[in-house]
């Protein structure tokens, strides 16, 4: 993630609980601390699925045709 001064840093995917944009990027963790990021709402929620593949916490299956979906 980026913050609004343009230092980055890394979130740990798994305390994510809400992401909101309201016109600013709002990341919400399960303590309840509020992070702030210059990222877009579609980009960390297709990066925290990314991270969820990786870390095997979102089974893919594949249709009869090839196709990739998710259980």
């Amino acid at each position: 993630m980026t913050r609004l001064n343009g230092t980055s840093y890394t979130i740990n995917a798994l305390f994510i609980e809400t992401v909101e944009s309201h016109p600013d990027t709002t990341i919400t963790l399960t303590n309840g601390k509020k992070l702030v990021v210059k990222e877009k709402e579609e980009d960390i929620i297709h990066s925290v699925i990314q991270f969820y593949r990786l870390a095997n916490v979102i089974g893919i299956s594949r249709e009869e045709d090839g196709s990739e979906y998710e259980k």
